[in-house]
């Protein structure tokens, strides 16, 4: 559904996207990663035809990014959440989702029918005769959804969707893009969020102006060698534990509370002597687990190189 083969944009002599190469399946979630400053925005900006490339190329539904005939056809199967939503806070909810109904030509029907699906979805119905400017941040970006949607486009893309909602509101708009997966609907999702990427996402990329890494979450997480001992105490790490372990040949040594955790290779041979430093130190073991890399160890050491 989404194709590009080295994407770039320069603003002057700043590279914003450099050589970006990926391809999106259709009626996928697609996570896109990345620290501030990566690129993120600018690449939807990019294949929302919002902004003109540099170099390279990029396709959506088969249509050229860059041509000026194939834009006006992308953005009709396309629909964006942007980053700042942008209402018009002077209508109610439901006429801003009509408003642009009939800029993207819905029949009448089709806009009363995609309003009252959409504000039920997202919760807002009963609010539908409210100003969109009295709306709370998270009924906002809910609306925003619910607006993109409208002209029931192929590929939504979504620029940080939860970015500063409350638990609620967050749970809400996750359980709504699986939704619109069961509808086979193809999502590209900005989000800084690494737990909501692991949740709802079938894959995702992780940017850094370029591409670092891309697979699915669980593929990601196996790409970062090596395993991790977790020890939890029946007491909090003091100065004497913390002592006894820096004195021996442990990688990443850290604490938390009443947690040590440390990089081992053979946990089998390696746990042994830490926990006998401890018990010798006065502490108590209560917990020993070994850990797989996560996602957000993966995240921090592509990012970091």
């Amino acid at each position: 559904m989404i194709d590009t083969e080295g994407l770039t944009k320069k603003f002057g002599d700043l590279t914003a996207v450099d050589s970006l190469t990926l391809h999106v399946n259709d009626g996928e979630v697609f996570g896109f990663l990345g620290p501030n400053g990566a690129g993120k925005t600018t690449t939807i900006r990019l294949l929302c035809c919002l902004i003109s490339k540099t170099s390279g190329s990029a396709r959506i539904g088969g249509y050229e990014i860059g041509s000026k005939e194939d834009s006006l056809k992308i953005r009709k199967i396309i629909g964006l959440v942007p980053d700042n939503v942008g209402l018009s806070e002077h209508l109610t909810a439901y006429d801003n989702l009509d408003f642009y109904g009939k800029i993207f030509d819905c029949t009448e029907t089709q806009r009363k029918e995609n309003n009252k699906r959409f504000l039920e979805m997202l919760g807002l119905w009963d609010k539908r005769n409210v100003l969109a400017g009295t709306f709370s941040k998270g009924m906002k970006q809910k609306l925003a959804i619910a607006r993109a949607l409208i002209h029931d486009p192929q590929v939504l893309f979504m620029d940080e969707p939860t970015a500063n909602l409350d638990p609620e509101a967050s749970k809400t708009v996750r359980d709504f893009i699986l939704q619109l997966k069961k509808e086979k609907k193809t999502i590209f999702l900005n989000t800084h969020n690494l737990d909501e990427a692991q949740r709802i996402c079938d894959r995702v990329a992780i940017m850094n102006t370029s591409l670092r890494a891309i697979g699915t979450p669980q593929e990601l997480e196996r790409s970062v060698s090596g395993k991790k001992t977790v020890i939890g105490l029946e007491q909090q790490v003091n100065d004497a534990v913390l002592g006894a372990l820096k004195k021996l040949p442990l990688k990443n040594l850290s604490s938390d509370g009443d947690t040590i955790t440390f990089d081992v290779e053979d946990p089998d041979k390696e746990n042994s002597p830490v926990v006998e430093a401890i018990v010798q130190a006065g502490g108590h073991v209560r917990s020993i687990n070994v850990v797989g890399s996560t996602l957000e160890d993966t995240y921090l050491k592509l990012v970091r190189k």
